[in-house]
């Protein structure tokens, strides 16, 4: 799935190609934060107690699987339909945009391996987590999530499951450090990719982009 930097390579996209007013976004801080929040309690990104972990199947309304999808069509219709103004709402929006990310980049992996008859498994899940993270450097990315007392309140009213203060400062400082990360550790030009392509990730990132920008539009039609 991809990786925080290229989530918040999205949102960069988004409110450079679209801006905010135009995707119906007030709070650019929720939003960014929510196109993290699904990874907080799978238990990869941030460190959180065992208790609070969560399964990958419902923290991104998805199915089983080696390449799970998410579900976010069920997820906008349970959460984001009739939420008023305000940060939790775009803390939602900036959530269904991560699942729409997910969703897109998994469902093109699952048919990009078939087509060239690689099986799924541990060894392609690292092979394909590899070229994920080469892909996630080549993004030039600045835009942080800040602590702030909206984003606290929208976090621990979030519907599916409440995002404590803790770890909610948790998973700002990690964002805060992958940016830091992929400046000093750049990418330029294609990498040596070992299982997908330039030309994967460029279709990819092309349909999850399309995706949102569509998706965000029905709320100022």
């Amino acid at each position: 799935m991809p990786s925080w930097n290229i989530h918040t390579a999205h949102v960069e996209r988004l409110l450079r190609e679209e801006g905010a007013a135009r995707l119906g976004v007030r709070d650019v801080n929720a939003f960014l934060f929510g196109n993290v929040l699904p990874d907080i309690y799978v238990g990869y990104m941030v460190p959180v107690p065992v208790a609070r972990l969560r399964d990958y199947r419902e923290t991104h309304f998805a199915d089983g699987g080696a390449i799970p999808s998410p579900n976010y069509d069920a997820f906008w219709e349970r959460f984001v339909v009739g939420t008023g103004a305000g940060p939790l709402h775009d803390l939602l929006l900036g959530t269904w945009a991560h699942l729409v990310c997910d969703s897109v980049y998994n469902a093109r992996t699952r048919a990009y391996i078939a087509s060239i008859g690689v099986k799924a498994g541990d060894v392609t899940r690292k092979r394909k987590q590899r070229d994920f993270a080469l892909f996630g450097r080549t993004f030039d990315i600045s835009l942080r999530p800040r602590v702030t007392p909206g984003l606290i309140a929208a976090c621990a009213a979030y519907p599916q499951y409440p995002v404590v203060e803790e770890d909610v400062r948790e998973a700002v400082a990690v964002a805060g450090h992958i940016v830091d990360e992929n400046h000093n550790g750049l990418i330029f030009g294609a990498p040596d990719y070992d299982l997908l392509t330039p030309e994967f990730f460029a279709g990819a990132s092309a349909e999850a982009n399309e995706r949102i920008v569509a998706g965000l539009r029905r709320l100022t039609a």
